[in-house]
């Protein structure tokens, strides 16, 4: 049995995960509009946009940073925007799908020098 040497990654996909956490607080925002826990959502929410935001930025993928940065600021905790209606529990899903894209679309690739220091 021969030894293979590890591979360094092509790419990493760091926005993966708090986009898929974000997805899933947002999948399940509609319940909770209207409800106390429904601030935990934007608190969630608005965190994990800042994070994928940054990814972005990382990953030099400049056209996310805006989506995000609206994200953040429309599910802020701090100074809310007290949207209700249709259109609002409409935006939950589809802001969820754009964090499931964003997380498999971003990513990030690391520098040769990077890869050599592991």
């Amino acid at each position: 049995m021969s030894a293979r040497t590890p591979q360094p990654v092509a790419y990493q996909r760091n926005a993966l995960a708090p986009g898929v956490l974000a997805a899933i607080a947002l999948f399940l925002a509609p319940l909770l509009i209207g409800n106390d826990w429904f601030l935990l959502i934007r608190f969630v929410v608005a965190i994990f946009a800042v994070i994928v935001g940054w990814f972005a930025i990382q990953a030099k993928q400049w056209w996310w940073v805006p989506v995000f940065a609206a994200i953040a600021v429309i599910w802020n905790p701090v100074y809310p925007f007290e949207f209700s209606g249709p259109f609002w529990v409409a935006a939950q899903p589809v802001a969820a799908i754009v964090f499931l894209v964003a997380g498999g679309l971003i990513k990030y690739q690391p520098a040769e020098s990077d890869s050599k220091k592991r």
